[in-house]
Order: C-alpha cells, then structure tokens, then sequence
C-alpha cells in the first residue's frame, strides 16, 4: 500500500485540485493556539485564585502544633548567643528625677565594675589610683578626647577651647577627687548645670565608665594643688541648664 505524501490530490465536480501539506499545519496551529487561547481565558477568569482561599483553608494549623525548639520556655534548653545582643538584665535604671532634685543616694552607692578592686569602693583620689585595664584605659582617653577635652581641657586643667568660655570647673581639683566614681558617672550621663547630658552620645555604661577612670587616671597624674579650705565641698547635682537632662534617659 502506498503512503500518501503531506501533498495529497482531491477530485471534485471540477477536475482536480492539490492541497498543500504545509497549509494543512498551518491550519492545525491556527486551532490549536485558538483552543490554548481560550484556556489561558478559562484558567484566569473561571479558576478561582488560590490568594483568595487562604483563609478559608487552615493549613497553617499544623504549624501551632509542630515540634521545634521554644528557647526562651524552658531552662533546659542551652541558649548560645553572642555576648550583647540579648538583654538579660532589663537595662540601666533610671535616677534622673533623685539626680535632677540634688539627691545623691544612687549615684554614690554605683560601683565601678572596672575598677581595679573589681568593683569595691570607688577609686581613692590622687596617685594611689591602680592601674586599670589597658582596653578601658585606650577607650577612656578616646572618649575623653571626643566629648571632653573641649571644656575639661586634655589634661582635665580646663584649659580647653571653650573653658574660659562656660567656666568648665577643673577635674584636678579637691572637689573632683572627692566625687565618687558613680556621681561622676551621673554627671555624664544626666549633665549639671551648664554641662549637658551625654548620655544620649555616650549610651554605653562601658564607655562612661572607662571615662570615670580616665578621669581618675588625670588625676592620679598631676599633684593635688594647695587649695582654701572648703573648696572641697561637693557641689549637690542638678539639672542640665541646656535642658538636656529630661526626655528619653540613656
């Protein structure tokens, strides 16, 4: 039997005509993309879409009851996390309201967790402050240098650029050494008088902290000058005249 070719011969009524091969495909695609065509329109339009049935479907639900690991609900589970990144504590406490009306109890019982005695009574004035750590020691005199000197002076004589200015007290004076590690760890962080606060530019207790020492540090490297009598006695805490003491405390 013979095969027909893709050019097949029709006889009509009125001889014969050749039908092309290629014609018939074309044919054949022109109702094939008419039949996808239609379906694409079925799919789009008739087929609901799934983003409009989630919530009638739960198939969240089994993710209530799944098995995994509740870190925080139990202490039997190991919990390994980088060093600061998860409070542990709930944060500083705020003595802005006891600091701001003059009192000092808080900040006179603060102890310094860097101190050399490892957090005992705060650093004796003068030269018979200890070494302190080499890392506390770079950061104090980096932030001192910062947010200090520019009042204080770099040796803490107030002879900076603005000293003379605001009348920015000296740090080497009697009535520095005496303050406690704590109230000058206030005054740094809630400002007095026409200090203002740095607690917001300064927002970590390390860093205030290795500011205390750096400043025990100045003090334990210049003489304590002779001075009248009196001019030791602690001057009582305040508020920040430049208003910086109130708002969000950090």
């Amino acid at each position: 039997m013979k095969r027909h070719s893709p050019d097949v011969t029709l006889s009509t009524a009125k001889g014969t005509r050749r039908r092309s091969g290629s014609f018939a495909s074309l044919r054949m695609t022109w109702l094939l993309g008419l039949l996808l065509t239609g379906g694409c329109e079925f799919y789009h339009y008739e087929i609901p879409s799934p983003d409009r049935l989630w919530h009638i479907i739960p198939w969240f639900d089994h993710m209530i009851t799944a098995r995994y690991i509740r870190p925080y609900q139990t202490d039997s589970v190991p919990r390994y996390t980088i060093d600061g990144t998860v409070p542990v504590t709930g944060g500083e406490p705020d003595w802005s309201a006891e600091w701001t009306k003059g009192v000092v109890t808080t900040a006179n019982a603060m102890r310094n967790p860097f101190a050399p005695d490892g957090g005992g009574e705060p650093h004796p004035p003068g030269p018979e402050v200890a070494v302190i750590s080499r890392d506390i020691d770079a950061a104090g005199d980096t932030l001192y240098q910062n947010y200090c000197a520019v009042c204080h002076g770099g040796a803490g004589d107030a002879k900076g650029p603005v000293s003379s200015r605001i009348a920015a007290p000296s740090l080497l004076t009697s009535r520095a050494r005496a303050y406690s590690d704590g109230y000058i760890y206030s005054i740094v962080r809630y400002g007095r008088g026409v200090m203002p606060r740095y607690g917001d530019k300064v927002y970590a207790p390390a860093d205030r902290w290795a500011i205390v020492n750096h400043v025990r540090k100045l003090q334990a490297q210049a003489p304590a000058a002779q001075e009248p009598a009196g001019a030791a006695a602690p001057i009582a805490p305040g508020p920040s005249a430049t208003g910086s003491t109130g708002g969000r405390p950090r």
